[in-house]
């Protein structure tokens, strides 16, 4: 059995726009060229070995096409294929109904053959690339941003580091009031 998805959206950019940014997507804080760097998950790194339990490495073999305008990218993981494979495709389109934006199509095909443990592998390596997905746009986003020349928006490490700082000021705040309505019926 194999896993799928699908999922399609649109990038607000030109196709033109987007096959340069797609040459120079990288380095960009959201991914590295073709090495994946993304934790196994605990009880998988027992089998692994150790410099092998945190990335992995993928080809990618890209055919632009600019007479029909199209981009399509083909990706698989060359490390941990016994394990699982992963193969995946992004078809990048002009959209029909604003030609200034692009349309993207990914595929996935996640697959294992360990016995007894293919599904539970390849439930984890789809919820594991559906995050990837999100972390892909996001720095594909960001190359376009500096590409049109305007301030990208920030990381999703910046954002979560914010957010924490939020959550501590207001445990913060939190705990200073009840231990003043503490204090408060001490004294009464």
């Amino acid at each position: 059995m194999v896993k799928y998805f699908c999922c399609a959206g649109f990038i607000k950019s030109s196709w033109d726009q987007v096959c340069v940014a797609f040459w120079q997507r990288y380095p960009n804080p959201y991914r590295r060229l073709l090495t994946k760097t993304s934790r196994a998950p605990r009880w998988m790194e027992r089998y692994l070995p150790k410099h092998m339990a945190s990335s992995a490495y993928i080809i990618e073999d890209s055919v632009v096409d600019p007479q029909a305008r199209t981009m399509t990218t083909l990706t698989w993981n060359i490390s941990h294929a016994r394990l699982m494979s992963v193969e995946e495709r992004c078809e990048y389109r002009i959209n029909n109904d604003n030609g200034s934006w692009t349309e993207i199509k990914r595929e996935a095909w996640i697959s294992s053959n360990v016995y007894g443990l293919s599904r539970a592998i390849q439930e984890f390596g789809l919820a594991r690339f559906k995050t990837g997905v999100t972390k892909t746009m996001k720095g594909f986003e960001y190359v376009l941003a500096k590409m049109q020349g305007e301030t990208p928006s920030r990381t999703l490490a910046e954002t979560a580091t914010e957010r924490a700082r939020e959550t501590a000021l207001a445990a913060k705040e939190k705990a200073k009031d009840l231990a003043s309505q503490a204090q408060k019926k001490q004294y009464v």
